[in-house]
């Protein structure tokens, strides 16, 4: 695959981020009021992080690795978008944390940064953004040190196979191909002038948990969610607090699933 997708994704990121950064989705103003935006699914598997060192791929502007650091943790986060970067270091500054930003993709990573982490993070909407599942497993595995615990929390693969209104099967599970895609507009409001190309691919479970396992990984929680914590979807309808599933489906649909593993 050529690195193209990385200049073309790249661009679309840096042009939402100029939107989600000022939009209500995101909540810039309760967040710096003390809102932590992790969630529970993500919490369970986190527990205690006082004192611990995270390393946070796919951060965006850096809302969940600032939780994180508020949480007690020394934590390191990792994004290809510099307007991102640049917002998360911005968030970070004005709510007085050590949080630490990087901008890099994340296959380039191994390239600029040698520390371990005793937890490696990534969550919502990521993996998708990237062809080599194995590769990504790799790199998982290479910035944990031996015990480290590698916590996921993703957008379920059934759900990606829908077209934007829920209404039809349009694509395969199986990741056999990118998804070139124009799209009009994102998943937070205010970004109705956002107009770009993207690319990706879709990844199912048997693929992600064949690679982390290849890689070292000992997988020792596999849980899978009828609600989405976001509302990021079309033709949604909340069923409780923070808790969203397509309103044709109900709660028929996996929406989420979520992975603790630790380095063997």
């Amino acid at each position: 695959m050529s690195e193209n997708y990385l200049k073309v994704n790249k661009n679309s990121w840096n042009e939402r981020a100029k939107v989600h950064y000022d939009s209500e989705f995101y909540d810039n103003k309760t967040f710096l009021t003390g809102r932590t935006s992790l969630n529970p699914i993500e919490l369970a598997l986190l527990g205690d992080v006082t004192g611990k060192s995270i390393l946070h791929l796919q951060c965006h502007f850096g809302q969940d690795t600032i939780s994180l650091s508020k949480m007690g943790a020394k934590v390191t986060g990792v994004d290809f978008s510099d307007v991102a970067v640049q917002q998360g270091r911005d968030l970070a500054k004005q709510m007085g944390t050590d949080t630490e930003f990087i901008c890099c993709d994340v296959y380039g990573l191994t390239e600029v940064l040698t520390k371990k982490f005793d937890i490696v993070f990534t969550s919502y909407g990521t993996i998708g953004w990237l062809p080599d599942i194995n590769k990504w497993a790799g790199v998982v595995s290479n910035f944990l040190k031996q015990g480290g615990q590698f916590v996921f929390a993703e957008f379920h693969p059934v759900v990606w196979m829908f077209d934007d209104d829920f209404t039809k099967i349009t694509y395969k599970y199986f990741n056999s191909e990118p998804i070139v895609e124009l799209n009009e507009g994102t998943y937070t409001d205010g970004g109705e002038e956002v107009s770009n190309e993207t690319v990706s691919w879709n990844h199912g479970m048997g693929e992600v948990v064949s690679s982390l396992i290849n890689k070292g990984m000992e997988i020792n929680s596999l849980k899978e969610y009828d609600y989405s914590p976001y509302n990021c979807f079309s033709n949604t309808e909340e069923i409780a607090p923070k808790k969203f599933v397509i309103k044709s489906f109900g709660d028929k649909l996996p929406m989420v699933y979520s992975i603790l593993a630790t380095k063997k």
